[in-house]
């Protein structure tokens, strides 16, 4: 429980990184756009918290914490949102359905892959390449389901870019706002990181019961039509918006 408990609270990560805390938020964000397991660590609650702990006051809250470079974050995070992005979608690309083609573990779970492709189909490439970035899980898994069903690499890296600065800007804009705002903000950080994965996981909810109420059909859980690895999906064709 100390685990979770911590791998939950962007205040432990920032605490844990010090006065490296810009350059570890960046890599995280690469690493949880880019890398397939990189799903577990924190996208949104991680971006707010950095937003936060780049005022003086809030940062001082936390013993070794250097308060994090706010012009730093706002213009080299939606990079790295986009790059590892990109690179995601690099891979799914390249190596096509081989990529998922693995047993279930604790790390890496076939029905992450089924949700992100179930997404990609019922938007549209364009709608779920920005949408995924407010979806956590998803947005790690999008990509390369992105690259592996097809979508022209231009294509993905214009959505990709927008998805990416509204993504991570609006988070950064977010923390520090609400870190100016109110007092002792650093108390409220692991309840309001709760509070903002409950938010990202609403739309998965609505469509787990839009499924449910509808029969399950086509949704990710129920295994229909759209389901990864499913004999009527393609390995590759061209994806238009």
């Amino acid at each position: 429980m100390d685990l979770l408990h911590n791998l939950l609270d962007p205040k432990w990560w920032l605490g844990l990184l010090g006065p490296f805390a810009t350059i570890g938020v960046l890599g995280i964000i690469f690493a949880e756009t880019g890398l397939l397991l990189g799903f577990f660590l924190p996208g949104d609650s991680l971006l707010v918290a950095a937003g936060v702990f780049s005022t003086v006051e809030a940062a001082a809250a936390i013993p070794g914490l250097t308060p994090l470079s706010f012009p730093v974050l706002l213009v080299l995070a939606p990079l790295c949102a986009i790059a590892g992005a990109q690179l995601g979608h690099h891979l799914g690309a390249t190596f096509g359905r081989r990529l998922f083609d693995k047993p279930n573990s604790k790390l890496f779970k076939q029905e992450h892959v089924d949700k992100a492709e179930y997404y990609f189909q019922k938007f549209g490439p364009a709608k779920a390449v920005v949408l995924a970035r407010f979806i956590p899980i998803v947005r790690t898994f999008l990509n390369p389901v992105a690259g592996m069903l097809g979508m022209d690499r231009k294509r993905f890296f214009l959505w990709n870019c927008v998805g990416g600065i509204l993504w991570t800007d609006s988070m950064l804009i977010f923390g520090r706002v609400v870190g100016s705002a109110v007092p002792d903000i650093d108390k409220y950080i692991l309840p309001g990181a709760l509070v903002i994965i409950v938010l990202s996981l609403i739309p998965i909810v609505m469509e787990f019961v839009k499924g449910r109420k509808g029969g399950g059909s086509g949704t990710p859980e129920s295994g229909g039509k759209h389901r990864l690895g499913a004999p009527t999906t393609p390995a590759r064709r061209d994806i238009q918006p």
